[in-house]
């Protein structure tokens, strides 16, 4: 995972989005989720993964759905630094990613993404455009799935789903 991206995207003397400091600490060693609305140039809500000290990321369009199997398109983006978990505020005009980001929801999650009866790492998940993780936030709760449906060039594809409903 890399903040190359991410970094050569945004003006920090401009944007009040984090940097990525080396050394930043969570307050649990629990990973963390987090979905923060963000009314760009479109809606959308950014679901972010924590993965190898980043937090892997997908814009989904419009609306989140917590019915079982109600599928949304998520576009893979740039990783962004644990930091960006706390972040809210406004993207200036002109710079990537302009508008009002704000707080959806958090919490943790763990990957329970499985291959022939056993678990398999969320980066071997990811690449293989697979992955399964059970949220444990204030609003979503449960198994959600990611799959990737197609990649171009440019963009990584995905469907993201819940799975099915709490028991």
């Amino acid at each position: 995972m890399s903040l190359e991206k991410y970094l050569k995207k945004r003006n920090f003397k401009i944007t009040p989005e984090p940097q990525g400091i080396l050394g930043f600490k969570k307050n649990n060693e629990s990973t963390i989720f987090v979905i923060q609305k963000h009314q760009a140039s479109h809606l959308h809500y950014d679901l972010r993964l924590e993965v190898n000290d980043t937090l892997k990321s997908w814009a989904i369009s419009k609306d989140i759905f917590i019915e079982p199997y109600k599928k949304k398109l998520a576009i893979e983006t740039e990783d962004h630094p644990l930091e960006y978990a706390n972040f809210t505020g406004i993207i200036p005009q002109g710079e990537y990613g302009a508008g009002e980001v704000e707080l959806w929801d958090n919490g943790t999650y763990e990957n329970v993404t499985q291959k022939e009866g056993k678990i398999i790492p969320i980066i071997q998940a990811i690449k293989e455009g697979h992955l399964t993780v059970m949220l444990k936030g204030n609003k979503l709760n449960g198994e959600f799935t990611l799959i990737l449906l197609r990649k171009t060039k440019n963009s990584k594809q995905w469907l993201f789903f819940k799975k099915h409903k709490n028991k």
